[in-house]
């Protein structure tokens, strides 16, 4: 048994907490209960953060992957690359600033040896050099794959994530320690957004790391050990959207599976086409996601609080990605981007996602941007969009602290009020899964 010590939890009255089996056994001004014991010096205690979308596989990645982040001239790529001692050179975070949108002839003159496979900053795009292309060999390539005037491939691959895992196999990311750096920051639970996710996926990824994990993906996804089965993604890209009667079955699925629906839904063009798919399969059900709505105007705000669906944001995009868009999206849209205030006002459910390896992994800078929508540079974006610190925080933490709930929970020091005014994971002391403490600050 685990007993907590002087504790507030939701930064109440300080309480001492037992924890047992996995989930609170017990609480109380003084327990007289005996077992290892932690002092909380009177800190915060809060139910554990929840990453709501995210690609765990992508991340580990990206973190064995050769960064291109804001490199925007030719000759500091090239650089880069040849940093790396890989036999096969995997490169992230490709700038279009750069050298323009890239080619197979474009990333052989950098790395004419080695194979080479390089992403966009989207994520939507990878590209492969002519040495990469080669180890695929003369199989048949997927619709993403892009082709010259003469029919030839020119190594641009859009939205072929699964496709190229198999063709062009890599060895397999170590998401052990990711685990471990999302227990840091209070993550005690995580959504795992990929499409393509399947049996195969659901095999690699239960039990890897110590959070809750939760596992949307197609229609060959099904209950299984170490995960719970999410929604069924239905993946809207506006450069290729799918046909209405594609995106309709696809949702008769879902129901047909007892699984909620969650769309890709960026732009106004994608969330526009997600709301007429649900109408002509019978409308909106509870559980139904829009994940991302990164540009959403009053009226597609009324048109998705009318069909009660829950929108997944990514407020940390605001801060990482919002310098960005003051220079190149018009003025117009600044106050539609990423809306929390708009969708909070109009009774939207709203959940945070981090998109990790899209957007940054902590959530407490997320919430810092949901609340003062400040970009990396320090300027502000739709200030109209703010939301309060504590409903900031309730985009990743719910629920309540009492007997027979699991015990996934994280101590933060400090009174709420300072953990609220900081919103930053330095305050987070504690994190325990499952009734097991996964970090503890020395």
């Amino acid at each position: 048994m685990l007993i907590l010590r002087n504790v507030r939890p939701w930064g109440v009255d300080a309480v001492d907490i037992a924890i047992s089996r996995g989930r609170i056994a017990a609480i109380s001004s003084h327990l007289s209960l005996k077992g290892e014991e932690i002092d909380g010096h009177g800190g915060t205690l809060l139910p554990g953060l929840h990453d709501h979308h995210l690609h765990l596989a992508a991340t580990a990645a990206r973190r064995q992957s050769v960064s291109l982040a804001n490199l925007v001239n030719e000759s500091a790529v090239m650089a880069a690359l040849r940093q790396s001692g890989s036999p096969i050179v995997r490169a992230v975070d490709y700038d279009e600033r750069a050298a323009g949108l890239p080619d197979a002839a474009l990333l052989d003159s950098w790395e004419p040896s080695r194979p080479l496979r390089l992403t966009d900053r989207t994520g939507a795009l990878w590209v492969l050099n002519t040495a990469a292309l080669r180890l695929i060999g003369d199989i048949t390539l997927p619709p993403g794959a892009e082709r010259d005037a003469g029919g030839r491939p020119n190594g641009r691959f859009w939205r072929e994530d699964a496709w190229l895992r198999r063709a062009l196999p890599l060895a397999e990311p170590d998401i052990s320690a990711l685990g471990a750096e999302m227990s840091a920051v209070g993550l005690t639970g995580v959504t795992d957004a990929t499409a393509h996710n399947g049996p195969e996926e659901a095999l690699y990824l239960a039990g890897q790391v110590p959070q809750r994990l939760v596992l949307m993906g197609g229609t060959r996804l099904a209950a299984g050990h170490g995960y719970s089965l999410g929604a069924l993604k239905v993946m809207i890209d506006e450069r290729d959207p799918p046909l209405l009667s594609e995106m309709s079955a696809l949702i008769a699925i879902a129901r047909a599976q007892r699984r909620g629906v969650a769309a890709h839904c960026v732009t106004e063009a994608e969330l526009a086409l997600y709301l007429a798919a649900l109408e002509e399969a019978g409308a909106a059900r509870p559980g139904d996601r829009v994940e991302h709505g990164g540009l959403m105007t009053p009226e597609l705000i009324s048109a998705v609080a009318a069909a009660r669906l829950t929108v997944v944001t990514n407020p940390s995009f605001i801060y990482g990605r919002g310098d960005r868009y003051l220079a190149q999206i018009p003025p117009e849209h600044w106050e539609h981007l990423y809306p929390a205030g708009s969708l909070a006002r109009a009774g939207v459910p709203m959940l945070g996602g981090s998109d990790a390896p899209y957007g940054v992994l902590d959530p407490w800078i997320a919430m810092r941007a949901a609340r003062d929508r400040l970009t990396a540079g320090g300027q502000t974006i739709g200030i109209s969009q703010r939301i309060s610190p504590e409903r900031a925080l309730k985009l990743y933490c719910s629920g309540v602290i009492a007997p027979g709930r699991p015990a996934d929970l994280i101590l933060c020091n400090g009174t709420w009020h300072e953990v609220l005014r900081d919103l930053t994971a330095e305050r987070v002391d504690l994190t325990i899964i499952q009734g097991a403490v996964a970090f503890i600050r020395n």
